[in-house]
Parts: structure tokens; sequence; C-alpha cells
């Protein structure tokens, strides 16, 4: 008969409580804006052998609630700096909740079938909520355990095949077979299987991602692109001089730009945010630039009219012909707050021969946008992006990173308060640098011009993840008709 363990040590509430404590503490250090790419591939074994050896079911909802709550505490001090603190004490509660429904939901399909097989009901349950998540929340999958492995480029080529959902399926089978293996009692034949599963995929999914980085093909010319930043902030009643200040900063910089040999420059996220009438004289002084230097130029702008406010991009030609002005989709947490209007347009430009898309920070943390682009056969994005104080800086830019590995194209992300990086359609960063105030911050990079291509992501889309869901619906609704508890449930001891 199928056991799990229940140590002595578990009868004490104290004792379960403390050991939550713990269990999410060790959790919460590899979450978070900058995650531990290594510890949370086994941070969650403590957290998941709880919810599996607690033989009292409320006792194991609330251990799991309380380690889930004490590690998404990682995200408060992020979350108030975007929203009034009821709000984001809500938003952390959302993060908790996420990964407690995992847990609790892999819990109960596993006690129910108690079956080698069951070491995927925890990735199973992740890779849906992630899906969901993604496809329902105004703020998509972010902070997901799946941007964690953004720098680890075998495993990360996973999310060409089935998005962050596949890669968070692979991330998440190592803990699940640990803990099944420190939590029952099964017979040796089952719990040997559960790991070898848990270690067979993993390694499945690296060899698949080695191998692919190991057939990119070599580059067939370079384009040279420019980045600059300055983080100071043009508001629409503040004194012209700090306006012209900032601007003639941006100048500068794209001037040293075009003197180092760069082809495309691209500016941040709103370099301004400007009145109807000031927004013409920046795009004509802009326009200017671009044709002075003979480059193409990217500019972030917002424009406030009183009523809707809206995110906008700028595209220069070499001839100072304004090419595309392309518009925000999705918005960031301050933007919905003030009123701003969005986008429903993709935009798509040729530069010398190479296939561009444009979009705007958080639009790229989206992977329906990511894919849009991808469909469109884009070989690069332009990404002009603002992030929060630098707090967010390494999960804004991997996050767009992890866009162009899924759909197969480089990405070009300067932001302000943030990192200014290049990264090719493997992932694969070629230059990456912090932004300043003024004087400001620029970056040259010499970008390959070869990409992947569309990626089987790109083709059939979020098809692992509806499967991962699908697969999730159909367990617990059996868990449900099998009855309160099967046999092997109840015989623990």
């Amino acid at each position: 008969m199928l056991q799990s363990r229940t140590p002595s040590l578990l009868q004490r509430p104290i004792v379960v409580v403390l050991l939550a404590v713990a269990a999410g503490l060790l959790l919460r250090s590899a979450i978070g804006p900058e995650p531990n790419a290594w510890l949370i591939w086994f941070a969650p074994v403590p957290t998941l052998w709880l919810a599996l050896s607690l033989r009292r079911r409320g006792l194991a909802h609330l251990a799991v609630l309380i380690a889930t709550l004490v590690a998404a505490t990682t995200y408060a001090s992020y979350l108030r700096m975007l929203m009034p603190a009821p709000f984001a004490a809500l938003a952390v509660c959302g993060f908790a909740a996420g990964w407690w429904l995992a847990i609790m939901l892999a819990q109960r399909i596993v006690l129910r079938f108690a079956r080698w097989w069951t070491v995927l009901a925890y990735p199973l349950t992740w890779a849906a909520i992630d899906l969901v998540m993604g496809r329902q929340l105004p703020d998509g999958q972010w902070g997901s355990a799946a941007y964690s492995q953004s720098e680890w480029l075998p495993m990360l080529q996973t999310t060409a095949l089935g998005g962050t959902p596949a890669l968070l399926f692979v991330l998440c089978l190592p803990a699940s077979g640990l803990a099944l293996w420190l939590a029952t009692s099964w017979p040796a034949r089952q719990r040997i299987l559960a790991l070898a599963v848990a270690a067979i995929v993993p390694l499945a999914a690296f060899g698949y991602g080695s191998a692919r980085l190991q057939a990119a093909p070599e580059a067939s010319g370079h384009l040279r692109i420019g980045l600059a930043s300055i983080d100071d902030l043009v508001l629409p009643r503040m004194p012209e001089a700090v306006a012209t200040e900032v601007r003639e900063g941006y100048a500068r910089l794209v001037a040293q730009l075009a003197d180092e040999g760069a082809e495309l420059i691209v500016l941040p996220e709103k370099a301004a945010i400007l009145a109807p009438a000031a927004a013409t004289v920046w795009q004509r002084d802009f326009a200017a630039l671009a044709r002075q230097h003979g480059v193409w130029l990217e500019v972030g702008v917002g424009i406030d009219d009183g009523r809707a406010p809206r995110n906008q991009a700028w595209l220069f030609d070499p001839e100072g012909r304004l090419r595309q002005d392309y518009e925000k989709l999705r918005l960031a947490p301050p933007e919905r707050r003030q009123g701003y209007r969005h986008g429903s347009e993709i935009a798509v430009q040729e530069i010398d021969g190479l296939r561009t898309g444009l979009a705007i920070c958080k639009d790229m943390h989206f992977a329906s946008v990511g894919r849009r682009y991808g469909r469109d056969a884009v070989g690069l994005m332009l990404v002009p992006a603002w992030d929060f104080d630098y707090v967010d800086a390494w999960m804004g830019a991997r996050m767009t990173l992890v866009r162009g590995v899924e759909n197969g194209y480089a990405v070009v992300r300067p932001a302000r308060e943030g990192l200014m990086s290049v990264s090719d359609g493997w992932g694969r960063l070629i230059a990456e640098a912090r932004s300043a105030p003024l004087p400001g911050a620029r970056l040259l990079a010499q970008l390959p011009r070869t990409s992947p291509g569309m990626t089987p992501y790109t083709r059939v889309g979020d098809v692992f993840g509806l499967l991962c869901l699908l697969a999730t619906l159909t367990l617990v609704l059996a868990t449900w008709r099998r009855g309160h508890a099967s046999p092997t449930a109840r015989r623990t001891h």
C-alpha cells in the first residue's frame, strides 16, 4: 500500500508554523524582481514537503499559506512604488495565492492517486496558472519563476518550444521529485520512477537547448545600434530650461553614437511627457537630428492633452521622415490610474533590410504581444522602456529578452532608470549598461543580422500551456470523482 510519511514533530501546530515560516523564507530568497537562478530549482521543496506530509488538511492549507505569504513579501517594497499600500498588500496576496494554489492542487492530485506519475502534478499546475496569469491579469506573467532562467541559455531555449509555461514545467520538476521522495513511503520502484522523470525531462530540455545554440548559424554581417538614456524626466509644466537641457543632452548622445558608427539609435520610453504643442517642437527637432546624422532614430515620448494621455514611440528615417508613430498597447499600473489610452495595432518597419518591430516596455511583458510580432516575421524588436528606479531593471530587461527567444528575434531595449540592453534571437546578451541622470549614458552594440526566425512557439502558440491547463482540470476533477479521500491517502502514519 502506498503511504506518506508524517514525522512526529508535525503533530504540534507551533512547530508547523515555525517550519512554514522557515520554508517561506527559503522560497523568498529565490524569487523576486531579481530571482536566484539556481536556488529557485529547489527552494519550493520544504513547502511541498509540508503540504504532502501533514495529515490534517486544514493544517496543511495553513502551513502552505504562511509559507507563500512570507515568500511573497519579497515583492512588497517594489509594489509599494507602483500603487497605494492597500493595493500593494492585495498584490502581495495575489502572488502568494498563485504559489498556494499550485502547491495545494498538486497535493490533492498526489494524495488521491499516489503513483509515480504524480510527480508531474506540481509542474502541471504551475504551467497552467502561468498561462492563465498571462492571459487574464493586467500585468501578465510579471514575476513568473520562468524568467529566472533567462541567463541559463540552454534551458532558456525551451521557451522557443512552448513559451514560459514549458520552461516553468521543466523548472518545477526537480523540486516535485525531491518532495515526493522525502514525504512519501512509497515502494522503491514508484519513488525511483518519480525521481527519474524529475531528472530526465530537465536533462532533455538542456540537451535540446544546447543543440539549438550549437546550430545557430554564423552572423551574415552586423547592424551597429546605439542606445542612449537620460534618467531625468521632462514634464509639461516644468521650466523650459529643464526641457532644453534634457533635449540637448539627447542630441549630444545621438551625435556621439553617430560619430561612433551607429546606424540605428534608440532612446527610452517617455524621454519627456509633453503638451501637444511642445510635442510638435520635439518631433521637429528629433526629425532634424536624424537627418543631420543620417541615422534611423527612435524616440519615446508621452503626450498629455489633459484628457487622455498617450505613450508613443516615433521612428524617423535617415532623411528625417516620421516613418512610424506607435502607441503603447499595454499600460503599466501608474498609466492605468492616470487614464492613459492604449493602442491596438503593432508597427513594423524595414530598416536596412531587417524587418523591425516597435513596442514599448510593458508590451513585451505579454507573450501574446511578442507572438504577434513573431508571426509578422520580424527579426528585430525596438523596445524603449522606463523601469522603476532600477528595482525591476533586471526583470524588465529579461522578460523582454525571453520574448525574443520565444519568437526568434533580437531585442534592443534602452530603459530610463534601468538597463540598456541588446540581445539576439537566442537570448545571448550582446551588450548591456546602466542608464544615468544627465549627462546620461550611451551604449553601442554590434548586433548580428542572423536570427532564428519563426519558432515552434510562434507557430502554435500556447498549445503546451493549454494542454497543461486541460490536464490539471481533468486531474482535479478526477480527485473529486474518486471521493473525499482515497484508501491510499487515508493510510498515513
